[in-house]
């Protein structure tokens, strides 16, 4: 209204353009700055590499053969390879949504969740299967983790009789202690070297695993007939629980957003660039490690492949006499490095949840002593849920179904809601058809899983870890 009005209004919209450019429109928010996932903005491709490797291989692929003894061969390949195509395109629509909005970065999946069905609908479809999925993988990573490292000892020392072994028990503290200390680290972009290491070592105990029984070949009385069930329902829900198994394996959606929002981005060079890179070199090695892995575990052990345990235990269990203790060692120790560092990158999400409630309440960051805190109340939380529910890693094919909606059917519908494609166009049917069929999938993995636990139940065991 004022003479002074245009040539004002032109030099705010040159500096925005300006900031804009190099990225800081997005870090006006201080509590941004203020909490571990978004603190620091200096990543990269190939940091994205480290964390999605880490988080995306792990002890969950050990039983994918078990979906084989249900599924048998040509359909659990083709199983196998069908949710692999559909969740690396759910990923690619991850990352794009990630700046969906012009000046607006969703660094977490629970405020894209909010951002595409409304603040309500968006916690309760997002925030309990995140947190869930992030608590969860740690408990079971504490009961895998504190496991393996008890059988690590046994194989090394078992011939040392004056070493007294500790107890199940007192290996979870071990290796949660050793968490607890490994998560003191203070951001996402700070354990980039972690989860380098994690990645390294996951790659190698899958590739030693998958190598090993596949040169040891086929265990005697190898059968690879499918399991006769009591009745068609039986036999359709061992087939959706192993669905769920394949599903469980293919994890780490959850943590995609807050990876890419680790890294820089303007308009010239979005952050969805530099993020895609790292995850499809990822996910190259994360199938060329998977593919295997189930092939030659089904061919080595067939129907005889443990519930409990998947690979590793069969491994130990068949191939303990013969094979040198050196390997049955080093394997054992990198699946509990892989624990301890996968562990890290899971648990982020909640240190940052808890954070993000005490600098929205105190409007300013967290001091030092209560981050420890705050790292190892959730620690000890996990060890206790670890301690008296040791038999959670058996519910592979329930959290699978409970999971799946967050990998294969939510960013469908974030999609539509956010980017609005034509209606009737193929992106457009594409995405409703693809979020629909994940819905109900999740729905009848749920179903069969609990089918299964009630008519074959499963070994419970209240605060006695085994």
């Amino acid at each position: 209204m004022t003479p002074l009005a245009s040539p004002m209004k032109k030099a705010i919209t040159s500096m925005q353009g300006y900031l804009e450019e190099l990225g800081h429109l997005t870090k006006l928010d201080p509590q941004e700055a203020w909490l571990p996932i978004t603190e620091s903005r200096n990543g990269n491709a190939y940091y994205a590499a480290f964390h999605t490797l880490s988080s995306g291989i792990g002890v969950q692929a050990l039983v994918l053969p078990l979906a084989f003894t249900s599924l048998g061969w040509i359909w659990g390949v083709a199983c196998l390879t069908l949710v692999f195509v559909w969740q690396l395109y759910t990923l690619w629509l991850l990352t794009q949504l990630h700046e969906s909005v012009p000046g607006t970065r969703y660094s977490r999946y629970l405020w894209l969740s909010m951002a595409a069905f409304g603040d309500k609908l968006g916690k309760i479809m997002a925030l309990i299967p995140t947190m869930y999925l992030s608590g969860g993988t740690c408990v079971t990573l504490i009961i895998i983790g504190g496991g393996t490292l008890n059988l690590f000892f046994q194989t090394i020392w078992e011939s040392t009789s004056d070493v007294t072994p500790l107890t199940t028990t007192e290996w979870y503290l071990v290796f949660t202690c050793s968490a607890i200390v490994l998560s003191q680290l203070p951001n996402l972009n700070s354990i980039a070297g972690v989860s380098l290491i994690g990645a390294i070592t996951a790659v190698t105990y899958c590739t030693m695993i998958w190598i090993l029984s596949l040169t040891k070949g086929k265990i005697t009385d190898v059968s690879y007939h499918q399991l006769e069930a009591k009745s068609n329902i039986a036999r359709l829900c061992d087939i959706l629980n192993a669905l769920g198994i394949i599903a469980f394996a293919f994890r780490g959606h959850n943590l995609m957003l807050e990876i890419q929002g680790t890294m820089p981005s303007s308009p010239k060079h979005p952050s969805h660039l530099p993020m895609w890179r790292g995850v499809t070199l990822s996910y190259l090695i994360i199938a060329l490690c998977l593919f295997p892995l189930a092939i030659a575990g089904y061919r080595a052990y067939g129907n005889l492949i443990p519930a409990n345990g998947g690979l590793l235990s069969a491994f130990y269990k068949y191939h303990s006499e013969d094979t040198s203790k050196v390997i049955l060692g080093m394997t054992s120790l990198f699946v509990v490095i892989n624990c301890l560092t996968s562990f890290q990158i899971y648990a982020m999400p909640v240190f940052d949840n808890l954070e993000f409630r005490y600098t929205s309440n105190m409007n300013k960051p967290c001091p030092w002593w209560l981050r420890i805190g705050f790292r190892a109340f959730f620690g000890c939380l996990a060890f206790f849920i670890a301690f008296a529910l040791p038999f959670l890693p058996s519910l592979a094919g329930l959290i699978g179904g409970i999971a799946l909606p967050i990998t294969l059917a939510y960013p469908c519908f974030m999609w539509i809601v956010l980017k609005k494609p034509k209606k009737l166009s193929a992106m457009w049917l594409l995405n409703w058809a693809l979020g629909f069929m994940g819905m109900i999938l999740s729905v009848l993995l749920v179903f069969g899983a609990i089918w299964n636990i009630v008519t074959k139940g499963i070994e419970v065991h209240f605060f006695k870890p085994q």
